[in-house]
């Protein structure tokens, strides 16, 4: 039985999505929780893996339970087997960081959380100046020490839409490919005056979110010319340029996924494309 949990964390007491030895994560909090519930070890296959510090709306997980261990969740109650899932999860969690859990799913075999996606989308909020810093949205808003141009860094986001090789901004990893298709990229401020980025992509390497961030505010900031993304874009390598902007101002907002019937082709798909770009 393949079930999808849809989650929120505040990722700043956890070191990012993946299980670590002796450090708290995300992905740790959970399985320990399905443990606890399960009396077993139960792997996980997440949509995006969120670096330390970086904080999520619309993350996605899925799971597989026996048939068992599914319809064992309505033992004793009236609630369904997603709802049972749902409530004992809140309680198990409750002790173990800011991680909610909002939705449980049966789907079908052919979803994959990672490869079915068509989509993921971030945020990321910058307060630029002391008027705007609001101490009661310090855990996902960067504080930037100086004022940054807006308009210049919306216009660098912009120019490096599309299906590109992003080697440039995205940390190498053995036998990946950093080629992805940026679908948006754009960033203006919002009524109270805080910069905010909205980035969505077929997929994102390892930094890639903080990289391009880190460079637009780079020009926003005057430090480099306009034109500077599109300049390392061409020249895709990750070298000593690079600048992460601090984990803090993003967010995984949302993962978009084809109808339940085009599911498990869209996973096929997305294994063969990443497949094909490596080589």
């Amino acid at each position: 039985m393949r079930v999808r949990l849809d989650l929120a964390y505040d990722g700043t007491a956890f070191h990012g999505w993946a299980m670590q030895p002796g450090l708290a994560t995300v992905e740790g909090a959970l399985r320990e929780g399905l443990a606890t519930l399960f009396q077993r070890e139960i792997p996980l296959i997440v949509a995006g893996r969120t670096d330390a510090g970086v904080h999520a709306r619309g993350q996605v997980v899925h799971l597989d339970l026996s048939s068992a261990e599914w319809h064992g969740l309505t033992r004793g109650s009236e609630l369904t087997p997603e709802e049972s899932l749902r409530r004992r999860l809140a309680g198990v969690l409750s002790r173990r960081g800011a991680v909610v859990v909002f939705g449980v799913k049966l789907v079908p075999a052919g979803f994959d959380a990672r490869f079915s996606a068509l989509n993921r989308t971030y945020s990321y909020r910058i307060a630029d100046t002391s008027a705007i810093r609001d101490p009661i949205r310090r855990v996902d808003t960067a504080w930037h020490r100086v004022p940054l141009d807006a308009r210049l860094m919306d216009a660098e986001a912009a120019s490096v839409a599309g299906l590109r090789d992003f080697g440039s901004f995205c940390r190498p990893r053995l036998a990946s490919t950093a080629v992805r298709e940026l679908q948006h990229f754009s960033m203006a401020r919002d009524a109270q005056g805080v910069i905010v980025a909205s980035i969505s992509a077929d997929a994102f390497c390892h930094h890639m979110v903080r990289a391009l961030m880190g460079a637009c505010i780079d020009v926003g900031e005057g430090r480099r010319e306009p034109g500077w993304l599109s300049s390392r874009i061409a020249d895709p390598a990750w070298d000593e340029r690079v600048r992460l902007a601090p984990a803090g101002g993003l967010v995984l907002e949302s993962v978009q996924y084809p109808a339940d019937e085009q599911l498990a082709h869209r996973a096929q798909q997305t294994r063969a494309l990443r497949g094909a770009a490596q080589n």
